[in-house]
C-alpha cells in the first residue's frame, strides 16, 4: 500500500529512520565542533539547541523526498530518534576527549 507520493509504508519508515539517525549523529559531531569536547562544556545548552536545529531541519528534507503527513506519533519519533543518536554520539565524543 502506498501513499500519494508512491512510497510504500515500509520504505517511508526506512527513510524516516535513516534520516533521523544520520541527523542525530551529525548533530552530535556539530555540537562537539561548535561547543567543544572539554568536560566543562557538557553542560552547555548550545549543544541542545544544535540538536533542535537538526530536528527541525529534517522536515523540509522529508517534503523534498515526498514523505509527508506526519502525525503526533511521527513527530515524537523524529525528535526522539534524533535526540537519542545525538546524545550517544556527543557523549562518546565528550568522554573520549576528542579534539575536533
Amino acid at each position: 500500500m502506498s501513499d500519494e507520493s508512491g512510497i510504500t509504508g515500509h520504505t517511508r519508515s526506512v527513510v524516516v529512520t535513516t534520516i533521523c539517525c544520520l541527523a542525530g549523529i551529525a548533530a552530535g559531531v556539530v555540537s562537539a565542533v561548535y561547543v567543544g569536547t572539554d568536560p566543562a562544556n557538557a553542560g552547555e545548552t548550545m549543544a541542545v539547541l544544535v540538536m533542535g536545529v537538526f530536528v527541525l531541519a529534517q522536515y523540509p528534507l522529508y517534503k523534498v523526498i515526498g514523505v509527508s503527513d506526519f502525525g503526533v506519533k511521527d513527530n515524537l519519533y523524529v525528535a526522539f530518534m534524533t535526540f537519542t543518536l545525538w546524545f550517544i554520539s556527543y557523549t562518546i565524543l565528550l568522554s573520549s576527549a576528542v579534539t575536533l
